[in-house]
């Protein structure tokens, strides 16, 4: 199941999603920093927590870790939709709902998702 995350992981998995490569705690760490005052151990906790919550993978270097998302952004992203999909009791409505409360950017979007991978019911 996919947690909602608080302010310090999200900053935290944003930062590793847009290094697009493993990273340790003092890289993220002396990132965080260019915007808050922030203590080695706390993002050590955090992301050793992320690790535990199967957000993130990580592989011993020397007396560290490196770590790396476990999934993109975006495949995180749906992950979320579609286990809050999975919560609705009438799941036609909520997409009704969803897809009324798009802008038409979003609109442009999903249709040329829909044009790459077409719903199970309609491929031939």
């Amino acid at each position: 199941m996919v947690r909602s995350l608080g302010d310090l992981e999200s900053a935290i998995m944003d930062r590793l999603w847009s290094y697009h490569r493993p990273a340790s705690v003092r890289d993220v760490l002396e990132d965080l920093r260019r915007d808050r005052e922030i203590a080695y151990t706390t993002v050590m906790t955090v992301m050793d927590k992320l690790y535990k919550k199967g957000l993130l993978k990580r592989h011993p270097q020397g007396k560290a870790y490196i770590y790396e998302p476990w999934l993109s952004k975006e495949a995180h992203t749906a992950q979320q939709m579609r286990e809050t999909l999975a919560r609705s009791d009438n799941q036609a409505a909520t997409l009704v709902h969803f897809l009324e409360r798009l802008s038409p950017e979003e609109s442009a979007a999903l249709e040329a998702a829909l044009r790459v991978f077409a719903p199970r019911g309609s491929r031939s």
